[in-house]
């Protein structure tokens, strides 16, 4: 397939930490008048989306927003529990602008723009003074001054936090400023409502066909510019910590029309999660990384060890991530330990039933500070904890271990993240743009809000401001790419097959969480291609799905996304095939230190991979960028 594609970032010239101010002083206005007679689509209410919809509502345009939950406030984000980083230095400890990007940098193992990080920690300051402004309850210290903690990856305290669950207090700040402008008439949600298809106009993004879950009835929605905020893709592994819902489809539609997808293979497992207990289960529940501030990571010394934590003496005990981390400790970045964890339950050491599991212990910290202290900081992670697991870690350690949390890969997008469609945008989990290969704990939310609050507002301002045609759902695109959802949705109720969806989700999961999971090699990684290819094979001659298309049926939903993922399966296993590297969170088997640590090949992969769909039956295209590191020397990454 022949490619005219060329990947310009458009970061602007001059110095880094100049540069977003000096984007913002030449970009293009629409006046205060014009605005409302400007649709913008947010696809997404997450904090990514519902903050990029109730600020471009509030700037005066006429904002659709859409999700597929009963209500806006029920997105995934709303599930993160440990924190937001903001460089404020309110533990007086020296952090700064310049420290949280070369974290970020260097956390991501120099695989992401430094022209973007700088501008997310630019920026995120402003994120913790909006929320504060929004009522958001974060914790305070005894004098009043807002709370911050550690988290993987850094030195200081930078993490602001509302206990263990920050990710719904920050969600109902932005869900409060949405319903703001639902009630003044400048927005519109659309809940129960799944984006099919991005239609495009003249090679631009200028609307898009949706399906009504509860009705079943597909719909035409026209707009000057189309924002994605539909959050990331980790449930490819069938079992991870996203929602049960979360899903692919909307980023790949529009990766489908001609957006590039970019590094897919970057995902993140994260390390602290309750693990597997049985084929049964369809998901699985993270636990804040915010625990490993307190909480002492251990396994016993020795081998397959039945012995009750209490009864293992401390000599007894590995604490495996201080030992081999002196520096860090606990608090490594998540690529570090999860491989670390991994490692010791392949010798053996693991504990548990299915001997896939580490020790979360607070005894040392309860000892010191007090219960009614570890209380205050997690007592709703301990209270979840118990509920899942019958057991109280505040008298015996907690057991985690690694599962699919994040993706660092995405669309890719430009400086003003926009898509290689014009007029399509993609904030937050669902763009590449921020964490490299692999992203620091804490740092999600800051990128969403930082898309959502400010930075989209502008850069979809810009767009709609050089824009000068007017397209409504009357435009025959409209009923073009309507009848191709629906001959979509067809093929799905015609295979008249015999297996669930969901069966064959498992079925994939298992192969991307064993081939391409924690670690890869290229034996594992051809393999894996060629079983997506049959189970492919199997979903579209066998997938059962029941019920009509013009109801409700979430047979159908189902079958519609697990069919999206397995295509993206495919593309992360030919991303992670042809970078022939470890980096973050891509660990190469072949490509690592003598001591078990990621092996870079910056000669050859200081670059983003961005894939376009080859077409039905055709191969995707790979393009780079070239990535420059001007402002941070590229180095090993050392957490010892």
């Amino acid at each position: 397939m022949s490619s005219t594609i060329t990947l310009d970032a458009k970061i602007p010239a001059g110095p880094l930490e100049d540069k977003w101010n000096t984007w913002l002083d030449a970009h293009a206005l629409v006046g205060p008048r014009n605005r409302g007679s400007h649709t913008v689509i947010v696809v997404g209410t997450g904090l990514a989306g519902a903050s990029a919809a109730a600020s471009l509502a509030a700037q005066g345009f006429r904002v659709k927003s859409f999700c597929f939950q009963d209500s806006a406030r029920r997105a995934h984000s709303i599930a993160a529990q440990g924190g937001i980083n903001a460089a404020k230095d309110y533990a007086n400890e020296g952090d700064s602008v310049r420290r949280l990007f070369v974290d970020t940098i260097r956390g991501g193992d120099f695989r992401a723009r430094e022209a973007n990080v700088w501008r997310l920690a630019q920026l995120s300051a402003n994120i913790v003074d909006q929320a504060v402004a929004q009522g958001v309850p974060f914790n305070r210290e005894y004098g009043g001054a807002l709370a911050t903690r550690s988290f993987g990856g850094v030195l200081v305290q930078r993490t602001f936090y509302s206990r263990g669950q920050t990710g719904q207090q920050l969600l109902l700040g932005a869900y409060s400023a949405l319903q703001h402008q639902v009630s003044a008439g400048n927005a519109k949600v659309y809940n129960r409502h799944e984006m099919l298809d991005v239609v495009l106009v003249d090679g631009a993004a200028r609307g898009i066909i949706a399906r009504n879950l509860v009705t079943g009835e597909l719909e035409r929605h026209a707009a000057d510019a189309v924002v994605l905020a539909s959050g990331g893709y980790t449930n490819v592994y069938y079992l991870s910590t996203n929602a049960m819902n979360s899903n692919v489809t909307a980023a790949w539609r529009a990766h489908k029309r001609g957006a590039l997808m970019a590094n897919p293979c970057y995902t993140q497992i994260h390390p602290t999660c309750i693990p597997q207990s049985g084929e049964y289960q369809s998901k699985l529940t993270l636990m804040s990384e915010s625990l490993r501030n307190d909480g002492r990571v251990w396994v016993p010394r020795k081998p397959r060890d039945s012995r009750p934590p209490a009864q293992i003496p401390e000599a007894e005990r590995y604490y495996f991530l201080e030992e081999r981390y002196p520096a860090f400790g606990n608090l490594v970045p998540r690529d570090v330990a999860s491989r670390a964890a991994k490692i010791v339950c392949d010798e053996g050491l693991g504990v548990g039933g299915t001997g896939r599991g580490v020790y979360l212990d607070f005894r040392d910290a309860i000892a010191s500070v007090g219960r009614a202290t570890v209380a205050g900081k997690y007592g709703n992670l301990f209270d979840m904890y118990s509920r899942i697991t019958a057991e109280d870690p505040y008298e015996t350690p907690m057991m985690i271990y690694p599962a699919p949390h994040y993706a660092m890969g995405g669309l890719w997008v430009d400086y003003e993240l926009q898509t290689t469609i014009p007029g399509c945008f993609a904030i937050g989990e669902a763009n590449f743009s921020d964490h490299g290969a692999n992203r620091l704990g804490a740092s999600a939310m800051m990128q969403c809000l930082a898309d959502g609050y400010f930075i989209a507002p502008h850069t979809v301002t810009n767009h709609i401001a050089r824009q000068s045609t007017k397209v409504d759902e009357r435009h025959a695109a409209f009923d073009e790419t309507l009848d191709e959802v629906r001959g979509r949705i067809d093929r799905l109720m015609n295979v008249g097959g015999t297996t669930a969806p969901q069966v064959i989700h498992r079925e994939l999961g298992n192969v991307m969480l064993d081939k391409c999971g924690m670690s890869r090699d290229a034996e594992g990684l051809t393999h894996a291609i060629e079983r997506i290819h049959e189970i492919r094979d199997e979903f579209w001659n066998d997938v059962r799905v029941d019920g009509r298309p013009d109801q409700l049926n979430q047979s159908l939903e189902l079958a519609g996304r697990v069919a999206d993922f397995i295509e993206l399966a495919e593309v992360m296993c030919m991303d992670a095939l042809r970078r022939e590297e470890s980096a973050g969170g891509h660990f190469r088997e072949e490509h690592q230190t003598g001591d078990g640590e990621a092996l870079r090949d910056d000669d050859r992969f200081a670059t983003v991979t961005a894939w376009e769909y080859g077409g039905e039956g055709g191969m995707p295209v790979a393009h780079e960028e070239q990535l420059t590191f001007d402002n941070v020397k590229l180095a090993t990454r050392s957490y010892k």
